[in-house]
């Protein structure tokens, strides 16, 4: 029988906490301003939304642009803090970066350093998708450590094994991977789960490569047919076969190409569930129907009530019943949409049940709901249907949610991207003010949080808190 989860004690830092240090034991304490957003809850939240192109496709578009011959321009580039990245990523490089509202245009001719500086370790994940290209720019590369949300592992094995097996050396050292290689080649490619980050470093590598590479078990998420979409504007030779199947065959150059990025699907998502988790009407454009479709039928069952036409959705609910829901790799219900569900479960009359298969360590974000009043219990035991990689894990991989709860605003330490949208999520429908720090992690993810949040009628503003 399945027994809830206790997770460990955290310490005043983990906890982010406000309390000054005892100057007679510890020293004297030392404040520091820390941004934070104050969210003080307003009703239902009613309007729209206008998204912008998917985070998750942004960044891998403008290292795609790095193939080709000639200038590559991006569209619809949402403002997130992944994107300046990036672009400072680039141009270390020696790529010149032209960049204005929502458009940016990579040239990278005068490429010539093959070495992402150690100042970006950490930052996000693109790095580990530049070593590709750079061994068929300058034949060698190097990429500090990668990083991103702490939501559990995401280790390197699958890009170092499709590397090496097209033919790169690489080494693995305390600061980064030191790659090498001559011509790279094509090779059959079988991963042993279909990872979007593998997925992306095999094809942006074997569209220069030579000769054809299969590759079994790929990623079939909107972003990488995406991603595949613009490589093959580019000039690659891309096949998509049914099974998770790609066949690359690798050509001699690429030039540049243009494209309008797709809207982000996540964005889209957790501003339905704002309107739905206020009891108001949010409509979403920008993003198209085909690229929610299992949201907005999870969402149907639940008792929402949806308006779609051909460039918006909306949601509202009257009452909304619970629901169990289990993330997987698409077409499932995606991980990244997993915590505003959550934050929704506290609202709906009855046991809801979410089960995640696709990152061990996503529930990070749980306990300072329940600090918030929801009842949400941890279990590391998995309460869903899907065979989950993670069987034996000490973290958990299933929470019961108790609704409808009455939640209270608090304050809150954001832990990573989408955890920390559920929190506003959850003290736009909170009873008092709320103050959430550690959002340098929402800026980095989201186009105009704060913006769109004030549209739809929240309180909600950056200042500025003092920090032991």
């Amino acid at each position: 029988m399945a027994s809830a989860y206790t997770p460990p004690k955290q310490t005043e830092r983990e906890r982010g906490s406000g309390s000054t240090l005892n100057s007679s034991s510890q020293g004297e304490a030392h404040l520091t301003n820390t941004a934070a957003w104050i969210v003080n809850p307003t009703g239902p939240l009613t309007g729209d939304v206008l998204v912008r192109g998917s985070k998750n496709a942004v960044t891998k578009h403008l290292v795609a642009s790095m193939l080709g011959q000639s200038s590559s321009t991006v569209r619809n580039v949402p403002d997130i803090g992944d994107v300046e990245i990036t672009c400072n990523m680039l141009a270390s490089l020696g790529c010149e970066v032209d960049s204005s509202d929502g458009e940016i245009t990579i040239d990278p001719s005068s490429l010539s350093s093959s070495r992402v500086p150690l100042r970006f370790s950490g930052m996000n994940r693109i790095p580990i998708l530049m070593i590709g290209p750079l061994l068929h720019a300058v034949g060698e590369a190097f990429v500090p450590l990668v990083g991103g949300d702490d939501i559990g592992s995401r280790p390197v094995d699958f890009h170092v094994d499709a590397l090496t097996r097209m033919g790169a050396e690489i080494s693995i050292t305390s600061e980064g991977l030191e790659a090498r290689a001559g011509r790279l080649r094509g090779a059959h490619i079988e991963l042993p789960y279909p990872s979007v980050g593998a997925t992306e470093t095999v094809l942006l590598t074997a569209v220069l490569a030579q000769g054809r590479t299969v590759l079994d078990g790929g990623a079939t998420e909107p972003e990488i047919i995406e991603l595949a979409l613009f490589l093959q504007r580019m000039g690659a030779r891309i096949e998509m076969r049914p099974n998770r199947r790609y066949i690359i065959d690798g050509v001699e150059s690429l030039s540049g190409a243009s494209h309008t990025l797709k809207g982000d699907r996540i964005e889209a998502f957790s501003y339905l569930v704002a309107g739905l988790i206020t009891g108001g009407r949010v409509t979403v454009h920008g993003c198209s129907q085909d690229r929610l479709v299992t949201a907005i039928s999870t969402l149907l069952g639940m008792g929402a009530q949806f308006e779609i036409t051909d460039t918006s959705v909306s949601a509202w609910a009257n009452d909304l019943r619970p629901a169990a829901v289990e993330t997987d790799t698409h077409p499932g219900f995606m991980t990244d949409w997993q915590s505003p569900m959550v934050a929704l479960f506290t609202q709906c009359d009855g046991l809801s049940v979410m089960y995640e298969t696709v990152y061990e360590n996503r529930f990070t974000y749980v306990p300072a709901l329940n600090q918030m009043g929801a009842k949400i219990e941890l279990y590391t035991t998995p309460l869903g249907s899907i065979d989950s990689r993670f069987v034996g894990s000490a973290t958990p991989c299933s929470v019961v949610v108790h609704g409808k709860t009455d939640l209270r605003g608090t304050d809150v330490v954001v832990p990573d991207i989408r955890g920390g949208f559920a929190y506003v999520l959850a003290a736009a429908a909170a009873d008092g003010s709320t103050t959430i720090t550690g959002t340098h992690h929402l800026d980095r993810g989201y186009n105009r949080p704060i913006e769109n949040f004030q549209e739809l009628g929240l309180d909600i503003r950056r200042t500025t808190v003092s920090r032991v």
